[in-house]
């Protein structure tokens, strides 16, 4: 008994939720039945957990000589055990009242009750902790509502064993594991007791699983067999027996061109059967004879699948030749772009996407000219075996034995012979398009650099022209502030005659004092300075906008910066960065109107000649 005990205590725990209970509510034992999805005797209700949760499906764990793998029946989702409570829900355990008893929930706090793995097939559970006064009706009364019972063993140590109908059934008693049980109303010891609900390992459960199993490998062997027999490929047609009217049957599926395969194969194995006799011997004859008249059919056919390949070939050859027509087209398109004149102006990452973009394109050319160039190889090979092929047949006709042996030694001479020089050709091929790259790009190499040289000398004569333009319109525009000053000067010299003239005569006829001629004086000096003035701010009236008074502070502070001066591509790439609207062509214009505070420099002999310009505003500050 103490065995049986101990076979019926689990040793694995696993983790559930902690219980919540409420013991005052009167309907209790319906919410406990309806959490354990069963309806009550005598109570209505609906079931919450449906029985289909808990019939176990197929699980071919057995290795009994079924040829499966075996697979573990703990694992929840396969059947034998349910999938494990959301841990969001939590359950609530509530007293049970029964005719003889009344089970009480345990306390949440306390740990909650501990289950053995439970073994595959298990229909029987072990019960322990059980009032000492406590019968089978009572544990029948209690544990009925979970299933039908089909045995109770009752030990004489407070415990017992229930088998149950079903699997389903176990996972309903388990929930029972952890209320105290109390017959009636008494208080004494005898009369109550904690119930500890396990899963209990028994033969019986395990030979029905067995078989279960076994009865499930042998379906599924089954239908595999059904699979196998179904995608096997159909037997041939049985042959009939030889008969004259088979015989006459067969003659007339020969004619017909549709019949032909099937009747042929009947006409062999009637033949191979030994069913040809002086009898039957010319009804053999016409049948053969018959079939010999489809040999030319099957030529004419043969001749006409050979032409569609030849036109096929000859389709594709010409497809191809477009094709690497075109490849030669877009590998030319990127060569040009590769050049100077046009890789200049690409970005750093725009020449490596066309730099990958010409391998790539190069490396399918030459792919597509090997393709084509081997085609035309097969064509010449095809050509040169037909004209070696007539010549032995000739010599064959004089003599075949003495020639047979010569003219198989010249073929395979002429064979190898011929893959040398393809070999060959190739070879000079290739040299000749390696050749043709390198004068190409030595020709190439040689026209850029005299472009360059062009352009530079280009470049350095237009800047000596822009140079003496410059001066030009320097020389041109002192020459006339000049001849303004002198005719300025004149006219004011004019005046002053009139004006001492006037005065001198004021002064001898009036006889004013010394004093009335030094005002005359003061005034006459006031009028020459304003004068000068005025040609002062004529002369440096050459801003226009304030963005110009502002582009000459950035350009003086940017200058002063740089003592030894910056050529004007520099400066403008400076500028650019302010605005990017600005030209070259601006900013040299703005620094030519202010000869006073921006001077030009040329630094360099020919092609290194280089034109600079400095902030001069400073030096000429000092002069004056």
């Amino acid at each position: 008994m103490m065995a049986a005990a101990a076979d019926g205590l689990g040793s694995l725990a696993i983790d559930t939720t902690q219980l919540n209970m409420s013991v005052t509510d009167p309907s209790a034992w319906a919410t406990a039945m309806n959490n354990l999805g069963m309806v009550p005797v005598g109570l209505p209700g609906q079931q919450l957990v449906s029985d289909s949760i808990c019939v176990p499906g197929f699980d071919p764990g057995l290795n009994m000589m079924t040829g499966i793998t075996p697979i573990n029946p703990m694992i929840p989702g396969l059947g034998l055990v349910p999938p494990p409570p959301p841990t969001e829900v939590a359950v609530v355990k509530e007293i049970i009242h029964c005719k003889s008893c009344t089970l009480f929930p345990q306390n949440p706090n306390l740990p909650p009750p501990s289950t053995r793995e439970r073994p595959p097939g298990c229909k029987t559970v072990f019960v322990g902790g059980l009032p000492e006064n406590a019968t089978e009706e009572i544990i029948q009364e209690v544990f009925e509502q979970c299933g039908d019972i089909t045995a109770i063993r009752k030990s004489k140590k407070n415990f017992c064993h229930i088998r149950f109908a079903e699997e389903f059934m176990v996972d309903k008693a388990i929930y029972l594991s952890g209320y105290r049980m109390r017959l009636g109303s008494s208080t004494d010891k005898k009369d109550s007791g904690r119930l500890h609900v396990d899963f209990a390992q028994a033969r019986d459960d395990f030979y029905e699983w067995e078989c279960k199993q076994r009865m499930r490998a042998r379906e599924e062997r089954h239908r595999r067999k059904l699979e196998e027999d179904r995608l096997r490929p159909p037997s041939p047609p049985p042959i009939m027996h030889y008969s004259e009217h088979e015989a006459a049957l067969l003659a007339e599926k020969l004619k017909d061109d549709s019949k032909f395969s099937e009747a042929i194969t009947v006409l062999l194995s009637w033949i191979e059967r030994g069913e040809v006799n002086r009898r039957s011997a010319n009804q053999f004859y016409s049948m053969v004879q018959s079939a010999n008249s489809h040999v030319r059919r099957l030529m004419n056919e043969k001749a006409t699948h050979e032409q569609e390949m030849e036109e096929a070939k000859e389709n594709f050859k010409n497809a191809l030749t477009g094709i690497l027509t075109q490849f030669e087209q877009i590998v030319a398109v990127f060569n040009a772009s590769t050049r100077q004149k046009a890789w200049d102006h690409f970005s750093k990452a725009q020449r490596k996407n066309i730099d990958i973009w010409r391998k790539h394109s190069e490396e399918l050319r030459n792919a597509q000219s090997e393709q084509l160039m081997g085609i035309r190889r097969e064509e010449e090979m095809e050509m040169s075996d037909d004209e070696n092929c007539d010549s032995p047949t000739k010599k064959m006709r004089v003599d075949e034995s003495a020639l047979a042996a010569q003219a198989y030694a010249l073929k395979e001479e002429n064979d190898s012979l011929r893959w040398q020089l393809d070999a060959y050709r190739n070879e000079v091929e290739l040299l000749k398009q390696e050749k043709e790259q390198l004068f190409r790009t030595e020709e190439n190499l040689t026209k850029d650099q005299q472009l360059q040289f062009l352009q530079q000398t280009m470049q350095g004569m237009q800047q000596q022209l822009l140079t003496i333009q410059e001066e030009l319109n320097n020389k041109k525009s002192e020459l006339e502030q000049a001849k303004e000053e002198q005719s300025h000067t004149q006219a004011l010299l004019k005046v002053l005659q009139e004006q001492l003239k006037g005065t001198k005569e004021l002064i001898e006829t009036s006889g004013h004092s010394h004093e009335d001629t030094n005002e005359i004086n003061v005034l006459t000096v006031a009028l020459v300075n304003q004068d000068r003035e005025n040609n002062i701010e004529k002369k440096s009236q050459g801003l226009k906008s304030e963005k110009e008074a502002l582009l000459i502070g950035i350009i003086s502070t940017f200058l002063h910066v740089h003592p030894f001066g910056a050529n004007i591509e520099y400066l403008w790439s400076y500028m650019q960065q302010l605005d990017s609207k600005i030209s070259a062509n601006e900013i040299e214009m703005l620094l030519m109107r202010l000869p006073r505070m921006f001077k030009q420099e040329f630094t360099g002999v020919g092609a290194t000649l280089e034109k600079r310009w400095k902030l001069c505003a400073f030096e000429g500050i000092k002069t004056t």
